[in-house]
């Protein structure tokens, strides 16, 4: 588990480097609001979360499937589903856009030059 980062992950750097090939100037890791998205254009009020599909409970179901409900791993995953919303709910009150894009669908090749596109075309609006 020490090796899991938070920060930088491959698919954080994947779409870090588009990017910038890109032209595209943006905050990594913005600290000043709730949530730290992974990208964030302040003066714009847009962030974006790269989300890691385990962590962040796109497999839910299937984690659930077969532990009890008490399991450590339910409850984790749960609390971080739970926390996620209510951060990104707090961000749109605040009048910030958001977007949330998993890692998966950035790592995986025939996905992923249409998520990048997607993550651009939302920061260029």
């Amino acid at each position: 588990m020490s090796r899991i980062r938070s920060k930088n992950t491959q698919a954080e750097r994947i779409v870090f480097s588009f990017l910038r090939q890109e032209g595209v100037h943006f905050k990594k890791h913005y600290k000043d609001i709730v949530g730290c998205p992974d990208i964030a254009l302040p003066e714009k009020k847009k962030a974006v979360f790269v989300d890691g599909d385990f962590w962040h409970g796109r497999d839910f179901e299937r984690v659930k499937r077969g532990r009890k409900k008490t399991d450590y791993w339910v409850e984790k995953i749960k609390s971080n589903i739970e926390r996620d919303k209510k951060q990104r709910a707090s961000l749109r009150r605040k009048g910030w856009a958001v977007i949330k894009v998993w890692e998966s669908d950035i790592k995986r090749k025939r996905t992923r030059l249409k998520q990048l596109k997607k993550i651009k075309s939302f920061l260029a609006l």
